[in-house]
């Protein structure tokens, strides 16, 4: 199943972004554009703060199954806290994705106008330090994520700030993801096709093969392999109904792995960058035109967004 071409998308250099942010933003634009999906080098988040977040994932997934039951939310849609082993599933398939995940928010100030909408964290009584740890990289991801929001609206022709009154107390979700050693007779994949509900995912973690991505020009599947610390960075539907498909979400998914390394956990950290819950999804104006007319006549808040493709992928029952 890992014989799968590799796509060619681009390893870019966030570093660039300070040189010449107009070359920058062309060339994330375009690698979006033609991909959905682009690879960045040097994006800021210190290493020795990623190595601590990748022992302490593996150390909160190897607790006992009931330990980690016990922070499990019935109702919640997976929204902080854990998520067992085969409860997602992406839209329109037919078997469970083959992983367990837990989820860290923002946090927030107590009386916060969007309390009733974001819900407070989780944190596990072990590994010790998993709250600082996380905290911490949340922030990292954050400023990551403003500097390539601010690259995504230069090539949209925005000011380069537009998307900061966007993502302000954002509903953004950091993910931390298991995938389990895959037995030779397993029903589904580790993750189905699917595409991210977000603006856009910062990714780290795919340097283990098994992410693929769906070809727009061809339909095959091609497989993403970013050098060692570098962040996959993808479109979520969004971004992709606020320019109007200028910019896509590609369908991707990650497939079980050969038999050589069915015996290991994959482990990801994929940072979900959401606007916040009141941010009104409404066509860009500059992404409309004869040859592309609006797709999305009609405005729908991030929540409500957000609610109807949870419902889809099985974390929120109707």
């Amino acid at each position: 199943m890992l014989d799968t071409p590799l796509a060619q998308v681009p390893t870019l250099s966030l570093n660039d972004q300070d040189a010449d942010p107009v070359a920058f933003a062309a060339a994330l634009g375009g690698s979006f554009e033609r991909f959905g999906f682009a690879i960045v080098a040097d994006h800021g988040i210190p290493h020795d703060l990623i190595d601590r977040a990748w022992r302490e994932t593996a150390a909160l997934f190897a607790l006992p199954d009931d330990e980690k039951r016990g922070y499990f939310v019935a109702g919640g849609g997976g929204a902080r806290g854990y998520t067992p082993f085969k409860t997602e599933i992406a839209k329109d398939a037919k078997h469970v994705d083959l992983k367990e995940f837990w989820h860290i928010g923002r946090d927030l100030p107590e009386g916060h106008r969007f309390a009733d909408h974001m819900a407070p964290n989780i944190w596990p009584a072990r590994p010790e330090g998993f709250r600082d740890t996380f905290l911490e990289l949340f922030t990292a991801f954050d400023r990551a994520g403003d500097r390539l929001l601010s690259a995504i609206a230069r090539h949209l022709k925005l000011v380069p700030d537009w998307f900061d009154r966007a993502v302000t107390d954002g509903n953004s979700v950091l993910r931390l993801l298991h995938y389990p050693p895959i037995p030779a007779d397993a029903e589904g994949v580790r993750a189905g096709a699917h595409e991210d509900i977000n603006l856009i995912t910062l990714l780290l973690g795919a340097e283990e093969a098994g992410l693929e991505l769906r070809d727009r020009d061809s339909g095959r599947w091609l497989a993403i392999k970013p050098p060692e610390g570098a962040m996959v960075v993808n479109v979520g539907d969004m971004l992709q109904r606020l320019t109007n498909h200028v910019l896509p979400s590609t369908t991707h998914r990650v497939v079980n792995p050969p038999p050589e390394r069915r015996g290991h956990s994959r482990y990801s950290m994929p940072f979900f960058l959401h606007p916040a819950p009141d941010f009104l999804i409404e066509t860009l104006p500059g992404c409309i035109s004869a040859e592309n007319p609006n797709r999305y006549p009609t405005p729908i808040t991030a929540h409500d967004y957000l609610h109807e493709r949870l419902v889809e992928i099985g974390l929120i029952k109707k």
